[in-house]
């Protein structure tokens, strides 16, 4: 399947040939707006607010984009957009094109597109993986990941060559939200890690019977990985890795191999999470913020039995996406986790200590938008997308 592959030196050179709101849980997004391709952008200035640390330049408008990731061979940016399309952009070219090969999408409420992220082997494969937010019939969605073969043999546009669905949560569900779907693979490159969110439904994330409001640890494939903590149990129990979770939308591991995440709380009580085997996280019986008709949620305890977030935030920031930074182009920030914020508006930088299960957010930096997802370039800039209609794709390097 070689032969189908884009080589780097085939995807660059032809490009170069062709270009001589805010509710308080900050996750609703405006309707979609057409967004023209084939055309060459030019880095844009743009003012920031506040004392920071980055210079930033805007490479065009994307229509409701909800996640950025840079393909590992060309370094090229391929981003999602909600409706159900996906663009990509060369930064060494300026040029932007179009992906065909995508799936139906349920496009409604905080439905749709979702995540994109490339395959470990990908050098060798070629292969993509993608989530989305799918019909279940009898007026029920649910979210499905599913993987193809990315090919790019035309300047401005690529296409996923047999897309295959490969996980969907265990059940459908009536709302529209808390899809969650966001996706990372083990360091070893052997699991396949997705955040399932608990649809709006909250105690589902308590019943081992679902995989709503869980992290389920999976092969390649899709299928359920030996060593799960309730293998025993069978179907869908076996997928499950971690439970208690509400709506996860940043998952990653730190450079010493742990896997932490970040959810949405309801009126207060965004978390951080080191995600560990088996455990369960609390929600909705635990909460460090209310329901949002006021009503309270007891807060974590020491001996209420569930697993404890590294760090919770009242009143929310409401992530949009989040990395472990790793790059030389802010070399004193490795290790650090960058986390894109909607409701605030801006970029929080934290420290993280697993082995004590803490976290300290030790910065914050202010953007004139919400911003959705957030992505660290081969050459250690850190990009963004903002949410909404026309979001706008951003390239932020030091300021000094």
């Amino acid at each position: 399947m070689r032969n189908l592959f884009l080589s780097s030196a085939i995807f660059s050179a032809s490009l170069a040939l062709a270009s001589c709101t805010g509710a308080q849980s900050g996750d609703t997004a405006p309707p979609a707006s057409a967004t023209n391709s084939g055309n060459v952008v030019a880095g844009d200035p743009v003012e920031l607010q506040g004392t920071s640390p980055f210079v930033a330049a805007s490479y065009g408008t994307f229509a409701e984009p909800w996640a950025l990731a840079f393909e590992p061979v060309t370094g090229a940016i391929f981003i999602t957009e909600k409706a159900g399309t996906m663009k990509f952009f060369e930064p060494a070219s300026g040029r932007l094109g179009t992906v065909t090969g995508l799936p139906d999408v349920a496009y409604e409420g905080q439905g749709g597109l979702g995540d994109v992220v490339f395959a470990p082997d990908y050098a060798d494969s070629g292969t993509i993986y993608l989530s989305w937010a799918k019909d279940a019939g009898n007026g029920e969605t649910l979210a499905a990941v599913g993987r193809g073969m990315l090919v790019c043999d035309d300047a401005d546009a690529c296409r996923i060559e047999g897309l295959t669905q490969i996980w969907q949560q265990s059940r459908g569900g009536e709302r529209r939200g808390h899809y969650s779907h966001r996706i990372t693979f083990s360091p070893d490159g052997q699991h396949l890690f997705i955040t399932s969110g608990d649809r709006q439904e909250q105690t589902p994330a308590q019943d081992l019977t679902n995989t709503l409001g869980t992290v389920v640890r999976l092969n390649l494939d899709g299928t359920p990985a030996a060593g799960n903590p309730f293998a025993d149990r069978g179907s869908p129990t076996n997928q499950i890795w971690s439970y208690g979770h509400r709506n996860l939308l940043g998952i990653a591991f730190d450079p010493q191999g742990e896997l932490w995440e970040i959810e949405h709380g309801p009126a207060g009580g965004d978390e951080l999470n080191r995600v560990m085997r088996g455990a369960n996280y609390g929600w909705p019986t635990r909460s460090n913020g209310d329901n949002y008709n006021g009503s309270d949620i007891p807060d974590h305890t020491p001996d209420d039995g569930f697993a404890k977030p590294a760090m919770s935030w009242n009143p929310v920031i409401a992530p949009g996406g989040m990395l472990f930074y790793s790059g030389a182009m802010f070399g004193d920030w490795r290790g650090q986790v960058l986390v894109a914020n909607l409701r605030t508006t801006s970029i929080s930088r934290i420290t993280t200590n697993a082995a004590a299960n803490s976290a300290d957010e030790v910065a914050r930096y202010e953007f004139p938008n919400r911003l959705r997802g957030i992505a660290e370039a081969p050459d250690g800039a850190i990009w963004v997308i903002e949410d909404g209609e026309e979001g706008r794709l951003l390239r932020l390097t030091p300021a000094n």
